[in-house]
């Protein structure tokens, strides 16, 4: 049986990214020209490769539409994107008139997609699982929408193996929580092995925190 969303806290994480969404950007503007430009680029490329013509691919938790410059073309594929905050789905409908791309933008809560079982050839999600409240109910939706024959890709940071920097993450994790619900310390591989997804291929970017990660259903 499906497990319940917890309203509360989804409502809870969702204030926190409309709140912060006018300056979420800057937030991550160190990360992002440090290490994570690079990422994301070699991460699309990878996207577009497992992608035909035809296709109907979703991103899940498009935040404010980083991702949208490396979207392939429309005629290639049909893309689908969602968030469950307003304020970031708002930034994420300027950066796609801005750079012209065709993308069908929902507000919905990857918890509970309004979407039917074996929908999508291709999902992507990156640093999302991060603040999912149920990151296993999440995933499960996940594995539901996926065609049986589909992918999921994901650029996902989580909680180390390493002794030492484990315990500094749980330690410090209440910081990114609580100012907009982003956990680093979550146990996403592990999340993943309960909800039943078969892994095809991970990759450590750095350490074995940040993971370019591929599931099949």
């Amino acid at each position: 049986m499906m497990s319940a969303v917890d309203r509360e806290e989804t409502d809870k994480v969702k204030r926190r990214y409309d709140r912060i969404s006018p300056v979420y950007n800057q937030l991550e503007f160190v990360m992002e020209r440090m290490a994570m430009a690079g990422w994301r680029q070699e991460f699309w490329e990878k996207v577009r490769k497992n992608l035909q013509t035809g296709d109907l691919m979703l991103e899940a938790g498009v935040g404010t539409g980083k991702n949208m410059p490396y979207y392939p073309e429309a005629e290639e594929v049909r893309i689908e994107a969602i968030d469950i905050s307003p304020g970031m789905l708002s930034r994420a409908e300027s950066r796609a008139e801005e750079l012209g791309i065709e993308v069908n933008l929902r507000k919905m809560d990857i918890q509970s997609l309004d979407y039917p079982d074996n929908h999508f050839d291709l999902i992507v999600t990156s640093c999302v699982f991060c603040s999912v409240p149920d990151p296993v109910l999440g995933l499960k939706e996940l594995k539901r929408v996926c065609k049986p024959a589909g992918k999921i890709l994901m650029l996902e940071h989580m909680l180390s193996d390493k002794l030492v920097l484990k315990n500094l993450m749980n330690l410090l994790n209440f910081i990114p929580r609580h100012i907009w619900g982003a956990n680093i310390n979550r146990r996403t591989m592990e999340n993943i092995e309960r909800v039943g997804l078969k892994v095809a291929a991970v990759k450590n970017l750095w350490l074995d925190v940040f993971k370019e990660i591929t599931l099949t259903p």
